[in-house]
């Protein structure tokens, strides 16, 4: 798919130019607060919609962390009239692809189909959405799940300490719990709590929608209602305000592991702060360029203590902070924190060089457009950018404001952002040489892989025998710096 669109950026990227996007955007008007970019394209019979519901878990209850995340994954188990067997062999018979995720602001709903089976995809989803069945069988069946799945991660050292360092940064507020929740938590929540929480997040206005592909916008705007015209039209309420971010200093969480894991985070910069993009490129030169990073040149190629080392520059609603994430062997975690510290301090004094600021300008420009490259991309690119509240035309802008940052705007955000004084982190592991004492813990025997953070991956792709139909990982972990582009 868009073939020429990805050689012509690989060839762009080795000449040096600048590619542009292959693909017109618009601003469909909507009548109930709802925002809807649409990018038309018929080369392959196929519609990609991505929705941004204003329910993540940054609204949650204090007292009932992870009830976002549990509505979301009830919200394919039956709708209308269709239980939950019948809900996935409607969308299974019709080769309908419905996928659901949480953050921190937002749930995500991916919605791929055929144009020719876009009518009953896009009444599917309306019918969940307007009409969730949230009955016992279901809510119980996804409550195991969900208790399993929390199980699990307390044996990977990478999501204990992703989870821990949220706890740490963001103190009481609902961002500072796991996407997830807690055991305690998902044992309390009730059918009455589901169906509170969608009748009040599961609202239209403040819908964020984009889509791609095969079909006009005349038809897609009778899609759309049929999708979204029965939802309530109240405001979604706000997340509150964060207070106190940080907490500077190291924290051990003691697992018995081969890899000690550290996820590291300092303050960061709201997504419309006039340094956001200087920051961008800052992230990417000293952690958030793979091998090209400074972090990785100091940590893995100088001294050989990890495999992988990354940081990213995130914003949500009510908070940005740069995180990071690295694992070690036994041993080496204290040493890897110093020489962390010490990049970024390097960094922040003197900021890059010509050469380190012209080869990430290259990268983020020449890269940007393979992210656009399927129907499904667009969409989601799309999407991203809604959700950090920016206008369509920042599609047509951005390299151009890559390409105007300047070496002297690179330093005054590097000062801003990487202070290690400011630095919170959180090991699970060890920082000696022997593993800490603590209690025996079930696998925790096994090495540890050393970790990649990623996004989190979507809570289920649906599949008719629901069954057998596993809960994937939801926790709040540090994201890689490229995806989606900023």
């Amino acid at each position: 798919m868009r073939r020429g669109l990805i050689a012509a950026a690989l060839c762009a990227l080795c000449l040096g130019a600048t590619p542009s996007l292959a693909f017109d955007a618009k601003n469909l008007p909507a009548p109930h607060g709802e925002q809807v970019w649409f990018a038309e394209d018929h080369t392959l019979p196929m519609i990609a919609m991505v929705v941004a519901v204003p329910a993540g878990s940054g609204y949650d209850p204090i007292a009932k962390p992870g009830l976002a995340s549990f509505a979301a994954d009830l919200l394919d188990e039956g709708a209308g009239k269709l239980n939950s067997q019948a809900f996935h062999t409607a969308l299974s018979n019709r080769a309908i692809r419905l996928s659901i995720s949480v953050e921190h602001d937002y749930m995500l709903i991916q919605l791929v189909t055929l144009s020719e089976n876009a009518k009953d995809a896009f009444q599917l989803l309306g019918l969940a959405l307007a009409h969730p069945r949230f009955e016992a069988e279901a809510i119980n069946r996804v409550r195991t799940q969900i208790l399993a799945n929390l199980e699990q991660q307390s044996e990977d050292p990478a999501t204990v300490a992703g989870k821990a360092f949220f706890r740490a940064y963001f103190h009481n507020h609902p961002y500072a719990h796991s996407l997830g929740g807690d055991a305690k938590s998902v044992m309390s929540i009730q059918a009455s709590d589901l169906k509170a929480f969608a009748a009040t997040h599961w609202v239209q206005p403040g819908l964020k929608i984009s889509v791609s592909g095969d079909v006009n916008a005349a038809t897609l705007q009778t899609l759309l209602k049929s999708a979204f015209g029965q939802m309530p039209r109240r405001m979604p309420p706000y997340i509150p305000p964060v207070g106190r971010v940080g907490q500077p200093g190291v924290t051990v969480i003691p697992m018995q592991v081969a890899q000690s894991v550290a996820v590291f985070g300092m303050p960061g910069m709201l997504r419309n702060d006039r340094d956001f993009i200087p920051g961008y490129v800052a992230n990417y030169i000293v952690g958030g360029g793979g091998f090209a990073s400074r972090l990785t040149t100091e940590v893995r190629v100088k001294r050989g203590l990890t495999y992988d080392i990354s940081t990213s520059l995130d914003a949500l609603h009510r908070a940005g902070y740069v995180v990071g994430e690295v694992a070690t062997k036994r041993g080496s975690m204290r040493q890897t924190i110093d020489v962390v510290r010490q990049t970024l301090k390097d960094f922040a004094a003197k900021g890059p060089t010509d050469k380190e600021l012209a080869d990430a300008k290259t990268y983020l420009t020449g890269a940007f457009p393979l992210a656009f490259g399927s129907n499904v991309g667009i969409a989601g690119q799309m999407n991203a950018f809604q959700r950090a509240g920016l206008d369509i035309g920042y599609l047509a802008r951005r390299n151009a404001l890559i390409d105007a940052v300047t070496l002297d705007d690179v330093k005054r955000a590097a000062k801003r952002l990487f202070n290690p004084r400011r630095m919170t982190v959180v090991v699970a592991g060890t920082m000696a040489g022997v593993a800490a004492h603590a209690p025996p813990q079930p696998g925790v025997d096994k090495p540890a892989p050393v970790a990649t953070p990623t996004k989190p991956a979507p809570h289920k792709t649906p599949v008719p025998a629901i069954a057998a139909k596993p809960k994937a990982t939801i926790v709040s972990r540090p994201a890689t710096a490229l995806a989606p582009h900023h």
